[in-house]
């Protein structure tokens, strides 16, 4: 057996870095899309990422604050291997280490610089959660500057667009790579990059896989049953200031929705409940319906939020579609 080793120091207790491999959703503030463990000797340890890539083991060791060791079989390995993680305190922070026990014949080489890579990439990122609360699989994903939409039967058919998978552009943000690309409202994205865009959002993630912003991709897309092929820019992602303080956080958020409440009353001025019910079609909602609609979702957010703060976030395989009887039990009441 050959060892691959990555480790970092991090300014931030010990505890922190230990929970960063024991509770499911710590792991996934840093390391993978979902996971779901069980931190003791054989309980399971499923890590998932988007891309279908993933590891199904589970804990052969636990010390609090000390060391984790676990077993790692992915989907690509030929046989599984271990993992051990210790913790050590140092210089105010914590010392993290990573050793991971590969078999040492030539068949495993590539895959242990792989591990080794990948593992130094993951580490950084731990260091930067922890420390500034900045995840890095975010701040250096490249932004596009478009306002996703829904792409149905009904809508390709409306737009004339040849094809029934691909995403739909509701719209794009001013002077950003897709709007500086010509891109417009109801393009049909159909490929980016050489990669396919299907109607799962993840295919998007796929494609931006790797890519940072400042890079070019070639972008195909749909207007109407003419096909179309542009250079697109990708642009660089601005993050904010992010308070530890949870009272100053929640200050600043409710900053951001100040002035969209403002503009959502403004829409009700003069206007009875009568017309607020009013559908503009048959099969859209009304004004009213459209606040309830709201409302779910701020309901919706105080229990994901709750379940973030009591450190277990509550993860599901998809968000469901929107139930018109429960729209309309708000409105009546």
């Amino acid at each position: 057996m050959s060892t691959v080793t990555a480790e970092i120091l991090v300014k931030a207790p010990v505890k922190f870095a230990y929970r960063a491999f024991t509770n499911a959703t710590a792991i996934r503030e840093w390391l993978c899309d979902v996971a779901t463990v069980i931190p003791r000797p054989h309980g399971r340890m499923y890590l998932w990422w988007t891309g279908d890539f993933y590891t199904s083991g589970h804990y052969l060791e636990v010390e609090e604050n000390k060391l984790v060791k676990f077993r790692w079989f992915s989907n690509i390995d030929p046989t599984p291997t271990e993992v051990t993680v210790t913790f050590t305190e140092k210089d105010g922070g914590v010392n993290v280490r990573m050793d991971h026990e590969v078999p040492s014949d030539d068949s495993w080489k590539n895959m242990a610089d792989g591990f080794r890579e990948q593992w130094a990439s993951s580490l950084r990122n731990l260091k930067s959660i922890l420390e500034t609360g900045v995840d890095l699989r975010i701040a250096e994903r490249p932004m596009l500057g478009i306002v996703p939409g829904d792409f149905t039967e009904e809508q390709a058919k409306s737009l004339g667009v040849p094809v029934r998978e691909g995403l739909r552009i509701d719209g794009t943000v001013e002077g950003m790579g897709a709007q500086k690309a010509g891109i417009q409202r109801d393009d049909v994205l159909v490929g980016m990059g050489g990669k396919p865009i299907t109607n799962d959002f993840a295919s998007m993630q796929n494609a931006l896989a790797g890519k940072k912003g400042g890079d070019v991709l070639e972008v195909e897309f749909y207007r109407g049953a003419e096909k179309k092929t542009v250079q697109m820019e990708l642009g660089k992602r601005p993050m904010p200031d992010v308070p530890f303080n949870p009272v100053e956080l929640a200050k600043q958020a409710r900053a951001m929705y100040e002035p969209a409440l403002i503009e959502v009353q403004k829409c009700f001025d003069g206007v009875s409940d009568e017309q607020a019910m009013q559908r503009p079609a048959p099969q859209e909602w009304s004004a009213l319906e459209v606040m309830a609609h709201l409302i779910q979702n701020e309901r919706f957010n105080i229990i994901f939020l709750s379940s973030l703060v009591g450190g277990y976030e509550s993860i599901a395989d998809d968000f469901g579609g929107n139930i018109n009887a429960s729209v309309e039990a708000i409105v009546k009441a």
